[in-house]
């Protein structure tokens, strides 16, 4: 497996989508099956042997830092850098990390929920001078497509990347294996101060240096609706439900 040791997760946006009118919403904090959607990728990062986690927070930052590090166990480090310009797009909350991580990392989001398998293989397979985006072909297993972020590809090169594609054959799942120059690409496609990640992959895309990770059969989610959040608790609430049957028959 790649040694990747630090990871960065974005986390700034307020949420506008899940919380709706209330302004005390937090939401990496949103219960799922009892527990705090953050928990799940933290879980993820420890099981893929990460050692150093950088969080990248904006909306109510001081009360999200709070309440996210009593949840981070002893064993992975953590850091939290503020991004003040959080209601821009997520390239900038990436560019936050510059100064503070040294070598190719593992990049989340912390409302996307993802089988650990998915991270595995994604460090397995990642090419440290490139960009490594994971990504989904099942088209069909997607909530919603219309939201997702799609991905034209040829081979295993990234080709195009927009959520306004007419033409693709994959969407990208939030899990990426990056390299340090991404913040060099990032910083070129901005514009009057603002850029977004997808800006940042296609500019990579365009020099021949973002590759597709297919994650096969593997499950993903992400969060951003009520309608997502349902979807996930239902299909986390099954799993939970086969393994007991599993353990009790066992």
């Amino acid at each position: 497996m790649t040694a990747i040791s630090d990871a960065v997760i974005l986390m700034a946006g307020s949420g506008s989508r899940l919380r709706g009118s209330d302004k005390t919403f937090s939401k990496p904090l949103v219960p799922l099956l009892g527990r705090p959607l953050i928990c799940y990728t933290v879980d993820a990062l420890i099981h893929a042997g990460i050692k150093r986690a950088h969080f990248i927070t904006g909306y109510q930052s001081g009360r999200m830092i709070a309440a996210v590090r009593q949840l981070i166990p002893s064993e992975l480090e953590s850091c939290f850098i503020e991004n003040p310009d959080w209601q821009k797009q997520n390239g900038v909350s990436l560019l936050a990390a510059a100064n503070q991580v040294t070598a190719p990392f593992l990049l989340t989001m912390s409302d996307h929920l993802f089988d650990e398998s998915i991270v595995d293989l994604l460090l397995r397979n990642a090419v440290l001078d490139q960009l490594n985006v994971a990504i989904d072909r099942k088209l069909g297993s997607i909530f919603d497509v219309d939201d997702a972020m799609k991905v034209q590809t040829q081979g295993d090169r990234i080709f195009e990347i927009a959520k306004d594609l007419t033409v693709y054959d994959a969407v990208d799942t939030g899990l990426f294996v990056c390299p340090l120059n991404i913040f060099d690409y990032l910083e070129r496609v901005k514009r009057d101060g603002d850029c977004s990640l997808a800006d940042g992959v296609r500019s990579m895309a365009s020099d021949g240096k973002a590759r597709a990770v297919d994650i096969g059969n593997a499950w993903w989610q992400d969060v951003d609706t009520p309608e997502m959040l349902a979807q996930a608790e239902k299909h986390l609430g099954a799993r939970v439900l086969r393994t007991e049957e599993i353990l009790k028959n066992s």
